[in-house]
């Protein structure tokens, strides 16, 4: 009789480490936002003033808003260009219902519907009639502030500063303005959502699988469609600020508005993709775009410099999105063998 066999010994696999489950590119950009506040702070004298860091504040809140929402978009795989066209229409429907007597509560009811009818044209077109999102929202970019110009015929609609909406532009607490509070409202419900919900694993589980998502019996096509109805939602919001922080409802709001955006969603390592998003990197990116256009204009640099700036930086933190793992890879060989 042979005689019995020891059994192998059990090896339990190794906790991944707090940066094997960083998101790289995350992590990289919030480097990048320490560096350029520590240089503007040292290069202009008032930027860590609490008066600018307030103003930045606001600066970023309406940036924010719609950015939460388009972290949810390209999450999943897609892709919104009209958010800043609804926020030009939105502003001006606000001004026209104000301007002609409408209740602020049913101006600011009517902004947040305007908002969401166009998110649920652009999702029922991309998500049901498979419209790819990009030629969808290009098209829809161009009609409804087509539609705002025809409204308007070019003109400024102004507001009187004595109605609600107006105030709601310029009211403050704790030294912050209202758009403020009502982003960082927008980022914690965001950030609940994604990462919290049963929606949240939806949204990353479709931009990376789909049709793995769909065999589990989730209707994906309803999915992305809320996720283009939130984006319509945010950008109605925006719009609604918008009106009240200028005093006016312009068609031009908003001119290119939606690059603002998604440069700040990509900036902060949500996957361009789709598959990954993260809701801390949203806020990390909006930051950058902000911090670069209000630093610049503190040096007293032309304001034609910023986009180039903030151009350059984008195409940096795709690189970054592109080959994070590889980058960090390589820095994780490094510091091993050191």
């Amino acid at each position: 009789m042979s005689a019995p066999t020891a059994p192998a010994p059990t090896v339990l696999a190794e906790a991944p480490g707090w940066w094997e489950r960083a998101n790289k590119a995350t992590v990289a950009m919030a480097a990048v936002t320490v560096l350029l506040f520590a240089g503007f702070g040292i290069g202009a004298d008032n930027f860590l003033s609490f008066d600018n860091i307030s103003n930045l504040a606001t600066q970023v809140a309406i940036t924010l808003i719609v950015a939460v929402a388009m972290t949810f978009v390209i999450t999943t795989g897609q892709i919104d260009l009209s958010v800043g066209s609804t926020v030009a229409f939105v502003a001006v429907l606000t001004a026209e219902m104000l301007k002609a007597g409408w209740d602020s509560s049913l101006v600011i009811g009517a902004a947040l519907l305007a908002g969401l009818f166009w998110g649920a044209v652009n999702g029922w077109l991309a998500a049901y009639q498979k419209i790819p999102p990009f030629i969808v929202t290009l098209a829809t970019m161009s009609v409804i502030r087509g539609l705002a110009q025809l409204w308007t015929q070019g003109f400024s609609v102004p507001i009187d500063r004595r109605l609600y909406i107006a105030k709601i532009g310029e009211a403050k607490f704790l030294g912050f303005s209202a758009l403020a509070w009502i982003a960082l409202g927008a980022v914690v419900i965001g950030a609940v959502l994604l990462s919290r919900t049963r929606f949240g694993g939806y949204v990353n589980g479709i931009g990376s699988q789909e049709e793995s998502v769909r065999r589990a019996g989730v209707n994906t096509d309803r999915i992305k469609m809320v996720t283009l109805m939130l984006a319509g939602l945010a950008a109605g919001v925006a719009g609604l600020l918008t009106a009240a922080r200028l005093g006016s409802g312009s068609a031009n709001s908003g001119q290119g508005f939606e690059l603002t955006v998604i440069a700040a969603v990509v900036l902060g390592g949500t996957d361009l993709f789709g598959g990954r998003g993260t809701m801390t990197g949203t806020i990390i990116g909006a930051v950058i775009t902000g911090m670069i256009a209000n630093g610049l204009t503190l040096l007293d640099v032309s304001p034609f410099l910023t986009p180039i700036v903030t151009g350059m930086v984008l195409l940096a933190a795709i690189w970054v999105n592109l080959r994070g793992r590889t980058l960090a890879d390589l820095a994780t060989h490094m510091v091993r063998r050191s």
